[in-house]
């Protein structure tokens, strides 16, 4: 039998001018061939198509969607089997190979180079027949074109793949009306499932005309029931606008591989109450810069409440050594010079453990929407320093939360949210500053000390050791 002439597809290596070339564009009835030693040539297809010694050598393979790994998972044993067994047919219809021998001989009946597709398609409609499965030339068309198009979960029957929403059988028209209903009442008061029943009937009328069925009143509360699952739609309007704000799906997680790839900033106010400059005693916030791959807190600062140069500062902070910040103590500046410093000056073991708090540079800042991270200060201070800002949903840090509750039972003025732990009269021990009974000098960074760029600074002392007097 002749070979049939067929349509060159981008891919196909061809013998032409007694080389092989490879196809790699087509344009109109031009096309394009690059040969072994790649050179490139534009040649017209009916001059290529009529040359002598021209054929296909190989053919490319037909375009099929690749299906994911454990696309049929969860599907019906007998579902998945039937699926597998068209794709087999399938590929022996695009191919002329069997599925389960890509590299082996081509059948004649199903070559694509002797063969149109419908010539194969009919053979194998027959081959089924001869078998024992009666299958149409349609539905063989029908799923051929599913599989081109989908993979094997085309195969599928589609039944399965539909989420059940409740509604069964019931005409589509009369759902979707329904849903315009009851998301139309979201904002206004709450009526009767008869009103709604009403209103769902003129909208079907005025969008569809008047020959649309109706449900019957059980079969409209059944639908009613199954529409407005969980949107509390005959309750509280208050409850159900609250219901109606929550996001479609669950909140992710963050997944960090690197320091500073993803760091979260949050404000934890202090269980513990302080003396400020001005002689009042109130609590501070403590505001921490938290790394997610290496759960580090990179930086914190205490302030009475967080203004947003606080929040910028502590991304200056974490992205700057300890040693080279200002009004730190000069002994650790000359750790690294030549001169006798550890005989000329004492260094304060603590002050060297501080020194050696990691650097890490943020990549992307996480914080939620309090008024100081939304500010256009703190903006600025991301832009300036090429740093990704993204808000997020209020969620507080447990980093921080930890830090707060584990340092507020070291003072004894220790606040507490149960009157059942607290102290009988928290603000007689508040926190203040003083460094004759502490033995640290006023520079002292181990030492609590909160204070803001408006002035009002608190004068703590709480080192968390038992033997400075504002610890236990």
């Amino acid at each position: 039998m002749p070979t049939r002439s067929r349509l060159l597809r981008v891919g196909d290596t061809v013998r032409f001018d007694g080389r092989l070339h490879t196809v790699v564009a087509l344009e109109g009835t031009a096309v394009r061939l690059v040969d072994e030693a790649v050179s490139a040539s534009v040649v017209l297809l009916p001059h290529l198509l009529m040359s002598d010694g021209f054929e296909v050598v190989t053919a490319a393979s037909p375009r099929m969607t690749v299906p994911d790994s454990g696309v049929l998972e969860g599907l019906p044993p007998k579902a998945v089997e039937r699926a597998e067994w068209w794709q087999r047919h399938l590929v022996e219809v695009l191919t002329g190979r069997p599925a389960h021998a890509p590299d082996g001989p081509v059948k004649t009946e199903y070559d694509p180079q002797m063969r149109s597709l419908r010539q194969r398609e009919l053979a194998k409609s027959a081959e089924l027949a001869a078998s024992g499965t009666a299958v149409s030339l349609t539905v063989l068309q029908d799923m051929r074109a599913r599989f081109e198009r989908e993979g094997i979960l085309g195969l599928v029957d589609p039944r399965l793949l539909t989420v059940p929403d409740g509604t069964g059988r019931a005409d589509r028209q009369v759902v979707e009306a329904l849903r315009q209903v009851v998301d139309g009442q979201t904002g206004k008061s709450t009526v009767s499932a008869q009103v709604r029943r009403r209103r769902m009937e003129r909208l079907v009328e005025a969008e569809h005309g008047p020959g649309v069925p109706l449900p019957s009143r059980a079969t409209f509360y059944r639908l009613l029931a199954a529409v407005t699952a969980g949107r509390h739609t005959l309750g509280s309007a208050r409850t159900r606008r609250s219901l109606a704000k929550q996001p479609d799906g669950m909140f992710g997680q963050l997944t960090a591989s690197r320091p500073g790839e993803v760091m979260e900033i949050d404000s934890t106010p202090l269980d513990v109450l302080v003396v400020h400059e001005d002689g009042t005693v109130d609590t501070v916030e403590m505001t921490g810069l938290v790394d997610i791959a290496t759960r580090t807190l990179a930086a914190a600062v205490l302030r009475p409440s967080t203004k947003a140069v606080d929040a910028a500062l502590l991304l200056a902070r974490a992205m700057t050594p300890e040693p080279m910040r200002p009004g730190w103590a000069e002994a650790l500046r000359m750790s690294r010079s030549v001169l006798p410093h550890a005989s000329l000056m004492a260094v304060d073991e603590r002050l060297s453990k501080a020194a050696a708090i990691p650097v890490i540079t943020p990549e992307t800042i996480v914080c939620d929407r309090g008024k100081a991270y939304l500010s256009d200060t703190f903006r600025a201070a991301c832009r300036s320093l090429g740093l990704s800002f993204q808000p997020c949903h209020p969620t507080p840090l447990r980093t921080s939360r930890t830090s707060s509750r584990h340092w507020a039972q070291w003072p004894r003025c220790s606040l507490s949210t149960s009157p059942a732990t607290r102290d009988a009269a928290p603000s007689t021990g508040a926190l203040t500053r003083n460094p004759s009974r502490c033995g640290r000098s006023t520079s002292s960074r181990s030492c609590c000390r909160s204070g803001s760029s408006s002035g009002r600074t608190a004068r703590t002392t709480g080192c968390g050791t038992r033997s400075c007097p504002g610890g236990r």
